[in-house]
């Protein structure tokens, strides 16, 4: 599936990249919801995530884009929701091979990815499609696991 509506948020430190992502979002057409941060006031990347997963997982957004500083700690955060596989992408060969091979669905950002990259990385995210077949096989595996571990607590 090619994204349309994209969830985009970040912390304090990804504020600069997220504007950048915006404008290569307009440019291609996309719509999008800035979930935030909108400041340089520090904030905390956990609730940025869960508020951009919310709206996956709830359907009003296709995919999401997470920055902070590293886009680690958004990509842990945001990997505690079922049913998100958000990945962590520095350049655009890992981003295009993170949809059409795991479905994933949020990409996360470090703020400070390789400016001349960030226009491919986005765009091999958002347009990749999921290839199906045997990684399906695998996204059911990793979807069973959750299952599993929702039941468990």
């Amino acid at each position: 599936m090619i994204a349309r509506h994209i969830a985009i948020g970040c912390d304090h430190r990804g504020l600069e990249l997220k504007e950048k992502v915006k404008d290569i979002l307009g440019s291609k057409g996309y719509s999008y919801k800035d979930f935030g941060c909108y400041t340089e006031e520090s904030v905390d990347y956990p609730d940025i995530a869960e508020l951009v997963c919310k709206s996956i997982k709830d359907g009003e957004s296709d995919s999401g884009i997470l920055i902070c500083s590293t886009g680690a700690g958004m990509s842990i955060a945001a990997n505690k929701m079922n049913g998100i596989r958000a990945v962590l992408c520095f350049d655009s060969f890992l981003a295009l091979r993170a949809r059409q091979h795991n479905d994933a669905n949020v990409l996360c950002l470090a703020s400070n990815v390789n400016p001349d990259s960030v226009r491919d990385i986005v765009y091999n995210f958002l347009d990749g499609i999921f290839e199906g077949d045997r990684h399906q096989r695998r996204i059911d595996k990793i979807k069973a696991i959750e299952s599993r571990n929702r039941q468990a607590c």
